[in-house]
């Protein structure tokens, strides 16, 4: 059996929320048999209440980078699995990536255009944060 981990992209519009969350938990949970990574379109600053939910969980991100699809492009970086993150509304808006790899569309709230007081937008980003890591559990069991 190949021992070679997948190599698996995640990518959203700014890379500052749901690729950043959904990058960490398959490296984490993954155990090894996934290396994952995340980009944007128009890569941004990391989400403060992403970085707040991630942390009740124990995973620091508070030092995470964004980075541009254009650089994993230029880099002629190739990935096994393309996952677009992006939401419904914004699919549009999602970027693509060019490569042979598998390409999925998980489409998952974005967690800079909620509403409400401080707290509504935490539970919101925290149901969002569960919701990535529910779907990172069953694409493990999947390709592993």
């Amino acid at each position: 059996m190949d021992n070679k981990p997948l190599y698996v992209l995640f990518i959203c519009v700014h890379n500052s929320a749901r690729s950043q969350m959904a990058e960490t938990f398959l490296n984490d949970l993954g155990k090894g048999r996934f290396k994952a990574l995340s980009a944007g379109l128009e890569p941004g600053k990391l989400n403060p209440l992403v970085v707040r939910v991630m942390a009740e969980l124990g995973y620091d991100i508070s030092g995470n980078s964004t980075n541009s699809v254009f650089d994993y492009a230029r880099d002629r970086r190739s990935f096994d699995i393309v996952v677009a993150v992006c939401s419904k509304e914004a699919q549009e808006r999602c970027p693509i990536f060019p490569g042979k790899g598998i390409r999925l569309h998980w489409p998952f709230d974005d967690p800079s255009s909620l509403d409400g007081s401080e707290e509504e937008r935490l539970a919101e980003t925290r149901r969002i944060r569960d919701q990535i890591r529910s779907t990172i559990l069953e694409f493990i069991a999947e390709y592993s």
